[in-house]
């Protein structure tokens, strides 16, 4: 298998695959134990970090704590996503995923006692950091599964694309889940029950046949840097950075409205609209995706969703930032399958579960920052600020990742000129 030469996947996928390609990929014989399994190790994955915010803010009445906090999650996993991608690269999805299950399960464990105990932030944002960095990154092992397991072709295409679909679903529905379970009795009861479901997915995962019949693949170069020594593979990690930066504004703006309109618990509730349009539109988009060299789409959709992120701004009641979600969500699923699909064209041979996991790191610092800033944004200038700021910086990361292309036109080091876009080629789908 080499990675280099399977260009834009999603882009051939949206002319050939069709749903009984869906069905047939995720009823490979393979893929079905991994595929279950996952759906419960990747659910929580957006729920973790956004009901431990939730968690301290109830316990500490301050957004610039909670935001703090979870930021400092959120750069764990960040950190985590890259260590663990680059372990089962090398060594097998199994083991890693095994270790570090156990240790997220003492980590978040710690975290509820610190919270409770009502310590400083100085000392929970260390815990919290904790349990980011040992979220066990099952998304990651089951993307690179795809590859190694599926030959190219529209099962292998459904396949990538169900990973990333499924994956901003999970995105979305987390934060909604969160703020459904933060209204009960007990505000850590969320933390708790996307923890609990998290280690037991990771641990089904981990212990599935296909999984640990899973072997390293020979890695083509790379040193220290890894999949991050592709230009393209930079690039790709930097259109995601400013997807997540200005979902992180967004995700502490929402529910601070709704707190400020009294309904702390609808703000969980709004978020999740953008799954509706999120998913609408990314099945539509992805019968035609605009523009088609993935090259260009990177930017133009980075930056068509941080001009919709303005529209938060604009509402003065809970029922128009409902309706203003609905729209802005309309273009995070056609950036997530695109981030996924990019890989297939820019990382070297061997590296796919630490490049997924590049995605995941830069997505998560994304949010990291934004979240952190928001809170500080939310209490000094209000949430129609913070909708702003999501929508500004989101733009400046556009205009970098359109003058940095040019890398993923090129696709992974080590790939002939020309060599890695022959299927855009051949289907006259290559731009300027």
């Amino acid at each position: 298998m080499v990675l280099a030469y399977q260009v834009c996947i999603l882009a051939r996928m949206s002319h050939s695959a069709r749903l009984s390609d869906y069905r047939a990929a995720l009823t490979t014989p393979a893929m079905r134990g991994p595929v279950v399994a996952g759906l419960f190790a990747r659910l929580p994955i957006a729920m973790i970090g956004f009901a431990l915010l939730l968690y301290v803010q109830r316990a500490s009445g301050s957004y610039g704590t909670a935001g703090l906090v979870s930021a400092s999650a959120l750069i764990g996993v960040a950190l985590g996503a890259i260590a663990q991608g680059r372990l089962m690269d090398r060594f097998g999805p199994s083991r890693p995923l095994l270790a570090v299950t156990a240790l997220f399960a003492l980590a978040a464990t710690g975290a509820v006692v610190a919270v409770e105990s009502g310590v400083a932030v100085v000392v929970l944002a260390p815990l919290a950091f904790a349990v980011g960095f040992t979220e066990p990154m099952a998304g990651s092992a089951s993307r690179a599964l795809w590859t190694s397991i599926v030959p190219a072709g529209p099962l292998r295409d459904a396949g990538i694309a169900y990973e990333a679909i499924s994956m901003e679903v999970f995105f979305i529905l987390g934060p909604g889940l969160a703020g459904v379970l933060v209204t009960a009795a007990w505000p850590g009861t969320g933390f708790v029950v996307g923890a609990a479901m998290m280690v037991v997915g990771a641990l089904w995962f981990a212990c599935t046949p296909t999984v640990r019949g899973r072997r390293p693949e020979p890695v083509q170069g790379g040193g220290p840097l890894g999949a991050l020594a592709s230009p393209g593979m930079r690039t790709v990690a930097l259109a995601a950075l400013g997807f997540g930066l200005s979902i992180g504004f967004i995700e502490v703006a929402v529910p601070a409205a709704a707190d400020a309109a009294g309904h702390k618990g609808v703000g969980g509730l709004l978020l999740s609209l953008w799954s509706v349009s999120s998913v609408l539109f990314g099945v539509l988009y992805s019968l035609r995706p605009l523009p088609r060299p993935m090259h260009l789409r990177l930017p133009v959709l980075l930056g068509g969703f941080s001009l919709l992120a303005a529209l938060l701004a604009i509402p003065t009641t809970l029922v128009g930032l409902a309706v203003a979600l609905f729209v802005v969500g309309s273009l995070i699923t056609p950036q997530s399958t695109a981030h996924s699909a990019a890989i297939e064209q820019v990382a070297p041979e061997g590296t796919a579960a630490e490049a997924f996991g590049w995605v995941v790191t830069a997505v998560t610092l994304g949010l990291a920052a934004g979240q952190g800033l928001a809170g500080q944004i939310v209490e000094a200038r209000g949430t129609s600020t913070a909708f702003l700021a999501a929508a500004a910086s989101g733009l400046a990361v556009a205009v970098v990742v359109w003058l940095l292309r040019g890398t993923v036109a090129a696709g992974a080091p080590g790939v002939p000129a020309g060599a890695a876009v022959p299927q855009e080629e051949e289907a006259g789908l290559v731009g300027r």
